[in-house]
């Protein structure tokens, strides 16, 4: 007996129960009484079967992640199953909740499995930027064949019980009390002359299509998109088929240990840990109740409107969408029809589940529509006077306690909030395009902003699946102001010597899905161009490439050509030739500049834009700031953000560059922030502020 491990004999059958709270994570302080538990019932006589069972909401999810890059602790997981497998008398898994990573790795140990029917399984650890380490990659594809382990381990995703029983991953699933049923599942099992045979004495699953295998293969290490945890995932399964099970086995060890010490897994682990701590909130604490949200309003049904009233009716929430007149109304909704329709085609949803979509977003030209919605969202024109008045006519509808809401990218939530009655109801939801399918969710807290309605924004976030970081007001937030500073220097790098294909290039090689000049084009150049037109800004290139008529992918010409409305970015001579008259025209004498200068002038500035929004108390922690970038902005997962990686040469390298780069240019985007010098000076990094 110990607090996590507890062992009872009901009439020959040994039930050992977990009790590691809050999802008996497998942790030392349970590796270790189970490995005594397995080796007490493998040499008592009276027992005769064994059967492991969770306490709480669920089987094992996973191993204690904390434990990672410090000294092991004897008994190791793959120990453990190690002895699980030399006992000889039946043993049974019995799952509910979920039994993931080194949970359903200790389920395969087993001789069975029986499951709840709402159980899931799965062997997430890809997602952390590893592999399975205690036999997951080798005995899964024994059980349910190389081609359905690959898709299970390489997408990290868990699988429900009707799949896991139709590929014999569960050999039962249990429709009345999970203990009892197991209990009685063993005995049968006992009753049986048949010998025991664990995963590892099986082959028969082994028979593979060599040529389709390796095509499922190569699939995967196209989709990684330069991670390698996928990859070393799918060539570690095919050791399964390949190697003799011990040495697969070891093989796969190896890998999972190479992963553990490597940048990518520290970076995917780091961002896990940052969205947990991202969920908490300052003044927002447990005893914090969330206001009830039975209806969303949506003003606006253009692009984001329509992509946030999507969001909405994909949580199963009833949307009611707003617009000025039919026209722009019927338009959007037909827009709305034609995303889900894309969905259907691509197979992510059934024509049933679109139907039920679409029947949650009602329409509507009149405001006194949303009086009994709970929340409303605003997802207007990017002008503040256009964003004042939505508000004011929200405050005279909308019911007392009804959350009103701004998408607003860059506005002053505090003087939009100041137009209402009810300043304290007032919150910024900043979703990103297209908004139900991005994760990020900004959520921007007002002076006056209350702790419930945060609480009830953190709550939404999480029912429709986005993830929720709380900022504070100021121009952009935390990602615009960070990507104003990244690309402020886009176009002095074009006119000293870069080219855009250049710029790109290094952006690509840094691990962004595709660098600023193929984003502007793909977004369209006139965008940018109308917003620095209403502020009074200019860009030489950008300015004459619109004043053309240039506005990217969408005309086919911007900082690249598009032919026969390709997307394949084409170097484009004229916008060379256009670059070099700028540069002559400004005085400006080019040069040739390489990768490391590039990054210097791009990067550089965003992470001390990062370090001035720590010190403002705009983000709480530099941790918010990676989830931010990494969910919202595509920031390279396999970096852990910005802020992690700058950790990586720390704030003295930056500093040092900055202040390089300032003397150079005279810019203050160079200056170092104040936060930089000190943490430079101390040799402190970002992760000792939060």
């Amino acid at each position: 007996m110990s607090d996590t491990v507890s062992t009872t004999l009901e009439d020959g059958i040994a039930v050992i129960l977990l009790d590691n709270p809050p999802v008996n994570a497998l942790g030392h302080n349970l590796r270790e009484p189970l490995f005594r538990a397995l080796e007490a019932a493998k040499a008592n006589d009276e027992v005769k079967a064994i059967v492991i069972a969770c306490a709480g909401r669920t089987f094992i999810a996973g191993a204690d992640i904390s434990e990672f890059g410090k000294p092991p602790k004897a008994p190791s997981l793959p120990d453990l199953i190690g002895l699980l497998e030399s006992i000889d008398k039946p043993t049974v898994a019995a799952i509910h909740g979920t039994a993931l990573g080194g949970g359903l790795e200790l389920a395969l140990g087993c001789h069975y499995r029986i499951a709840e029917r709402s159980a899931k399984i799965g062997l997430p650890e890809v997602t952390l930027g590893l592999i399975p380490g205690a036999g997951g990659t080798v005995r899964l594809p024994r059980l349910v064949g190389p081609e359905a382990a690959l898709g299970i381990i390489v997408s990290g995703k868990p699988i429900g019980m009707d799949e896991a029983f139709s590929l014999g991953a569960v050999d039962r699933i249990a429709e009345g009390d999970l203990k009892s049923e197991a209990i009685s599942f063993a005995r049968e099992k006992l009753a049986e002359e048949a010998p025991h045979h664990h995963i590892r004495e099986r082959s028969d699953k082994l028979q593979i299509d060599d040529a389709a295998f390796e095509t499922a293969i190569e699939q995967v290490a196209r989709k990684a998109r330069g991670l390698t945890a996928p990859v070393k995932a799918a060539e570690s399964v095919r050791n399964a088929v390949t190697m003799e099970f011990g040495a697969a086995l070891a093989r796969e060890r190896e890998i999972f240990l190479e992963r553990v010490a490597s940048e990518e897994s520290a970076a995917q682990r780091h961002l896990f840990f940052a969205t947990r701590e991202a969920a908490k909130v300052r003044g927002v604490g447990r005893d914090i109740e969330a206001r009830p949200v039975a209806r969303i309003g949506v003003i606006g049904a253009g692009t984001m409107g329509g992509g946030i009233a999507m969001a909405f009716a994909n949580g199963g929430l009833p949307v009611t969408l707003l617009e000025m007149n039919d026209e722009a109304l019927a338009r959007g909704l037909h827009q709305i029809d034609r995303n889900y329709a894309g969905s259907v085609k691509r197979g992510s949803i059934s024509e049933d589940e679109k139907t039920a979509r679409l029947a949650r977003i009602q329409g509507t030209t009149s405001y006194d529509a949303l009086a009994g919605c709970d929340l409303v969202i605003e997802a207007v024109f990017e002008k503040m006077d256009v964003k004042r008045q939505v508000f004011g006519a929200l405050d005279k509808v909308l019911k007392p306690g009804a959350i009103l809401a701004t998408n607003t990218s860059y506005l002053d939530v505090n003087e939009i909030a100041a137009v209402t009655s009810r300043p304290q109801d007032v919150v910024g939801l900043h979703f990103f395009s297209p908004a139900h399918i991005m994760k990020l969710l900004e959520i921007v807290r007002g002076d006056r902003t209350a702790p419930d309605v945060l609480a009830t924004a953190l709550a939404l976030a999480r029912r429709i699946g986005k993830v929720p970081v709380v900022v504070g007001v100021c121009n952009g937030f935390v990602g615009n102001r960070m990507l104003a500073a990244r690309r402020e220097q886009n176009e002095a790098l074009l006119l000293e010597g870069a080219t855009p294909a250049q710029v790109d290039k290094v952006f690509t090689q840094f691990g962004w899905p595709m660098g600023p000049f193929q984003m502007a084009d793909l977004s369209g150049l006139d965008i940018a161009w109308n917003n620095r037109k209403s502020l009074g800004q200019t860009a030489p290139i950008a300015d004459a490439l619109c004043e053309a008529g240039h506005f990217g992918q969408k005309s086919g010409r911007g900082f690249y050509l598009y032919e026969d409305g390709a997307r394949i970015p084409i170097p484009d001579p004229d916008v060379q030739a256009l670059i070099e008259r700028k540069a002559a025209e400004l005085g400006v004498e080019r040069r040739s500049i390489d990768a490391e200068e590039i990054i210097e002038r791009t990067l550089y500035p965003m992470i001390n834009e990062g370090a001035r929004i720590l010190e403002e108390g705009i983000a709480t922690r530099a941790s918010d700031i990676d989830v931010v970038w990494v969910n919202g902005y595509g920031f390279p997962l396999a970096k852990g953000g910005p802020m992690f990686w700058a950790e990586r040469f720390g704030p003295a390298r930056i500093v040092e560059r900055l202040e390089h780069w300032h003397g150079r240019t005279g810019n203050a985007l160079f200056e170092p922030a104040p936060l930089l010098r000190q943490l430079a000076l101390t040799g402190g990094g970002f992760a000792s502020l939060a």
